[in-house]
């Protein structure tokens, strides 16, 4: 048998490893300290934003942003918008702090959130916030969601955990709503083994996930903010080393992520290339007659390569059989696993079901070949017959 393709692999080279260890023996600190702000700092300036937030996964980013959004007062109310076809995590710290969580359909061509599903949403339940995914990082439509969020005063997160390095127009995926958030696990486009990040240029927002991220202490905020903080509560210095201010987690990432992160920040762009490249060798080697997954993106920089097949259970013992991975589109449409059908029964969304029924993604990552696209391509089209999206919204 020809060598196994994998989904993903590390971006963690043995080399990497090898200089965590050396770091690791003369290491005053492992706990948050300075390289975790230096990595905050360097990731800010490479995203073109203001702030950066490290947390010890992106899941803990969006449970960071969910809830620091009930606490910044914000919201006008706790509905809020969440793609169907999306990641476990990005729904339900929506569902665990009690927000009324509306499903969007997903859209034809990218995947992310059905534009006029979405304005539908905001017209009928005037949602205070939605939460979007880029998925397998292709960027969503995002010039018109942006318009309806602004028409509707709807505050937007985006969940860009597969699309690190991706750019709508000249804009960093991410970077255009309030928050953005990012996931940096294995087979990622970088890893610090667990770690996540939340993005944002709204200083006061950056401020209130700093202390919630902490315990909801004040020791991370900038001198101003705390400054007002004491003062508003008439706390002294000693009294505030452990006063908590907001009902916080502990969510911090560590020294020796932040090492990895450090190491891999500069690589983003060439890892970034190589998912490009893969992604439209994939495009040009699918049968005639199957969907492909496409979008406005400046730059792509392609987590995995969506596929739509009507035998997907054939598919996936084919491709197992001959050593390549593959997995469901990642999680097809969220309105039809047991966590939300146990506290509301399924819903009715077209689109996300095709994903649910058909959707598999193939591999793609930065240590992948060409001619091993070549072989992943060569082997799905022996057996899959295509499947397609409702006419009526492709």
């Amino acid at each position: 048998m020809s060598k196994k393709i994998l989904l993903a692999e590390d971006t963690i080279s043995p080399e990497e490893q090898v200089a965590l260890g050396e770091w690791i023996k003369t290491a005053a600190r492992l706990t948050k300290g300075p390289l975790c702000l230096e990595f905050e700092s360097v990731f800010a300036r490479k995203l073109g934003v203001k702030h950066a937030v490290f947390v010890n996964s992106g899941s803990s980013a969006n449970l960071l942003v969910a809830w620091t959004l009930l606490e910044s007062g914000r919201l006008r109310n706790r509905t809020v918008i969440a793609p169907a076809v999306s990641w476990g995590t990005t729904v339900t710290p929506f569902l665990q702090f009690g927000f009324d969580v509306k499903l969007c359909d997903c859209d034809g061509f990218n995947l992310g959130l059905d534009v006029a599903h979405f304005e539908r949403l905001c017209a009928e339940h005037k949602p205070a916030a939605a939460i979007l995914v880029h998925v397998l990082g292709h960027p969503c439509r995002m010039d018109e969601i942006m318009a309806i969020c602004r028409k509707y005063g709807v505050l937007l997160i985006e969940d860009t955990c597969e699309a690190l390095a991706s750019t709508y127009g000249e804009k960093n995926c991410g970077t255009m709503g309030l928050a953005g958030t990012f996931s940096f696990y294995f087979g990622h486009q970088i890893s610090t083994i667990e770690g996540g990040m939340v993005v944002t240029d709204n200083t006061e927002f950056y401020n209130l996930l700093l202390s919630i991220r902490s315990h909801g202490w004040s020791r991370d905020v900038d001198a101003a903010t705390h400054d007002a903080w004491t003062k508003e509560y008439s706390v002294d210095a000693v009294r505030d080393l452990y006063t908590f201010y907001y009902a916080g987690f502990n969510l911090r990432a560590a020294e020796p992520n932040a090492f990895l992160g450090l190491s891999q920040i500069g690589k983003i762009d060439a890892y970034a290339a190589v998912r490009q490249r893969n992604y439209q060798r994939y495009v040009e080697r699918m049968p005639a007659g199957h969907w492909v997954q496409t979008c406005e993106a400046g730059f792509l920089a392609n987590f995995a390569f969506g596929v739509l097949a009507e035998n997907r259970q054939e598919v996936h013992r084919h491709l197992t059989e001959h050593g390549i991975e593959c997995r469901p589109l990642i999680c097809g449409n969220i309105g039809r696993h047991p966590f939300w059908l146990k506290r509301g029964g399924q819903i009715d969304l077209p689109m996300a079901d095709t994903v649910h029924d058909y959707g598999m993604y193939l591999p793609n990552h930065a240590r992948l070949s060409l001619e091993d696209v070549d072989r992943v391509c060569e082997k799905y089209a022996e057996v899959a017959r295509p499947a397609a999206f409702p006419a009526s919204r492709a």
